[in-house]
């Protein structure tokens, strides 16, 4: 089978097209015809040896893959040969840049009719993402006003819809473009601030009169991060997922004691290690897309073998929405 892998660290060129041998299933594994592929970040951390756990060489990326099941194990008895299942691969051994690959069969879930692989492979990692940090993490609940940054991002703006059909009374998105913005209101976001603009913290405040957020999204880190903290009411939650700034900002336990305030940090596969928590959720997402409360946006689909000229993209923030491989 052909797949993408990588041998040496660095940039978009160490991705290499390789024959490899078909994987064979074990006991309780299926093996599934990759029909379509998610690209993420995480992807192009795990190309330059900066993932948030060691990458071994050689590697083959990508953990998110739908597809149709081929083959089953001996003791795997849940689907059959033929179904469409989309699933979130080990993060210590994804091999999702190929045409085939061997998983779990625990880790499968059905892909409704209504519902594309395209569509579907763009939840595990950004649609359960979003799903916990609202949901699990966040503990959001009716009535609250939530603050998502980067609310046209991947993660973003499937939070922007989550937080809606989840019951929050208020969602303030912020964005560095208006064209960006605008696709937030798209979304169903209340109030829309351009945190690119001096002072956004303080329009934020302004927006829940001078209440603060309930709950915040943060995954820039730096003065972000500082900034965000402000904007936090009394009891209110702020929830990590990322330092995209590359700063790790000072933080004073201390100060969140005299409003009862609370940081809480997420790792997607942390969660997905309770088995129970990631069916039921990535189900619920796709029921979700499937009667169309929760809109996708696929920003591009390509064939596998321009993996190197996706990661440009992606890195040189070319893109817009979920970006797609296709074997």
């Amino acid at each position: 089978m052909k797949a993408i892998m990588l041998e040496e660290y660095g940039g978009p060129e160490v991705l290499k097209i390789v024959d490899l041998d078909k994987p064979e299933p074990g006991e309780k594994e299926v093996i599934i015809k990759i029909e379509a592929i998610g690209v993420n970040y995480a992807d192009t951390a795990r190309r330059e040896g900066k993932y948030v756990i060691d990458t071994p060489l050689p590697f083959v990326p990508g953990a998110e893959v739908a597809g149709i099941i081929e083959e089953t194990g001996s003791a795997a008895s849940r689907f059959s040969k033929g179904d469409r299942v989309v699933t979130l691969l080990g993060s210590d051994s994804a091999t999702g840049y190929a045409e085939y690959t061997a998983a779990e069969e625990r880790g499968l879930i059905p892909i409704p009719d209504g519902v594309s692989f395209e569509e579907a492979v763009a939840l595990p990692l950004q649609g359960l993402s979003a799903y916990h940090i609202l949901k699990s993490m966040g503990q959001l609940e009716k009535g609250e006003t939530v603050l998502i940054h980067a609310a046209a991002g991947g993660v973003g703006g499937i939070a922007v819809q989550l937080a809606k059909l989840f019951g929050a009374g208020k969602v303030i998105a912020t964005a560095s473009t208006d064209e960006k913005l605008a696709i937030a209101k798209e979304l169903g976001a209340d109030v829309l601030i351009n945190y690119s603009n001096d002072g956004w913290e303080k329009e934020v405040l302004a927006a829940t009169g001078q209440k603060g957020v309930d709950l915040a999204l943060e995954m820039a880190g730096g003065e972000v991060f500082q900034k965000t903290l402000q904007c936090l009411a009394p009891f209110g939650r702020l929830v990590i997922f990322g330092a995209a700034s590359g700063v790790q900002p000072k933080f004073y336990p201390g100060t969140l004691m005299g409003k009862n305030q609370s940081v809480i940090g997420f790792f997607l596969p942390n969660m997905m290690r309770k088995k129970e928590l990631f069916s039921k959720s990535l189900k619920e997402l796709l029921a979700f897309v499937e009667s169309k409360q929760l809109k996708l946006n696929i920003g591009g689909v390509y064939k596998l073998e321009e993996a190197k000229e996706v990661h440009s993209l992606l890195q040189g923030r070319k893109t817009k929405g979920k970006l797609v491989l296709i074997p």
